[in-house]
């Protein structure tokens, strides 16, 4: 018996939320006193991949090859089904990330396992069933899941455990699939990459905007600001359909979900639709004109004022504390 933990590699560096999956991974087996196993995927260094071990991953079977740098949800949710039976894990640990939302069901029906979603607290077992939590109704509720399958998958929303590091080091073993040419139905004909910028998936601050910026024009004392602080920048759904700002800066119930620990909304009035993709956010600071925007009850603090005289004071506060420190 163990715990597996799917980690997934992006330019040879483990991603920060394969971090925090594999932190669920090794907490969830040390509760069963079992072992902790990560699968990693990709070229990665033989260091990289032993820094699991601050997270408690004892051992990493790596696929230390290219043809894995590019993710296929088919081709991966195979990887992972046979490194499963390899160790012997009844337990799998996977980010409830874009990819982890495409593989994880794809894992689940490979290992006739019961699957819970978007998981948000450690597993609390039963014999040998497992109670998970997870976010309900867009966050506004929450409910138990029991998994009484032999097998069970659990996709771990990101940001939701804060990973306790340790000086622990993973065992590396080669790990070879047998898959074949056949099995490598998707080709990368070309890559686009935003650079000098905090991926939105992967940002722990986020900066975002509405139509309250008036036009698409005005968005650079946003970017200054994330700039300044670190952050990613997004914007709501009304803004990406008018090509004021791509559309994978689009958060809410039809773009992306996050769980930042600051989400800094400027001028978005916070609809069902946007909250339900943000209202995990650890902290929640809103910056709008109108006092009666429904965004004011999701905020943690709220500012009422007009972006264009709050935003560049922020600016010019957070230049200053930078200055000083």
């Amino acid at each position: 018996m163990a715990v597996l933990t799917f980690v997934e590699v992006a330019e040879g560096k483990i991603k920060k939320a394969s971090f925090e999956a594999a932190y669920y991974g090794s907490q969830t087996a040390k509760g069963l006193g079992t072992e902790s196993v990560a699968v990693v995927l990709g070229e990665a260094s033989a260091d990289e991949v032993a820094s699991l071990g601050k997270v408690g991953i004892t051992k990493a079977l790596h696929v230390n090859d290219a043809r894995f740098n590019s993710f296929d949800a088919k081709l991966f949710a195979k990887t992972i089904s046979e490194a499963a039976g390899k160790v012997g894990a009844n337990v799998v640990a996977i980010s409830f990330n874009q990819n982890g939302k495409m593989l994880a069901p794809r894992v689940a029906i490979r290992l006739n396992a019961g699957y819970v979603p978007g998981a948000g607290e450690l597993p609390v077992f039963s014999g040998s069933t497992a109670t998970v939590k997870r976010a309900v109704f867009s966050g506004k509720a929450s409910a138990n899941y029991q998994i009484a399958t032999e097998n069970k998958v659990i996709a771990v929303t990101p940001n939701s455990l804060s990973p306790v590091k340790g000086d622990g080091v993973a065992t590396v073993e080669a790990f070879a699939p047998a898959v074949s040419d056949a099995d490598f139905t998707t080709k990368v004909k070309g890559v686009d990459k935003l650079t000098g910028h905090v991926p939105l998936t992967e940002a722990d601050l986020v900066v975002s905007a509405g139509r309250g910026l008036k036009g698409p024009e005005n968005w650079g004392m946003i970017e200054k600001l994330a700039e300044d602080l670190g952050a990613a920048t997004a914007c709501s759904r009304a803004v990406s359909d008018v090509d004021w700002r791509p559309h994978h800066e689009h958060v809410g119930q039809t773009g992306i979900t996050i769980r930042p620990n600051l989400y800094i909304a400027v001028g978005i009035s916070g609809a069902i639709q946007h909250l339900a993709g943000v209202n995990q956010s650890k902290t929640i600071v809103v910056i709008n004109t109108d006092p009666e925007a429904p965004f004011f009850k999701a905020a943690d603090y709220g500012i009422v004022g007009d972006a264009f005289d709050v935003v560049p004071k922020l600016i010019a506060e957070v230049e200053k504390y930078k200055a000083g420190h």
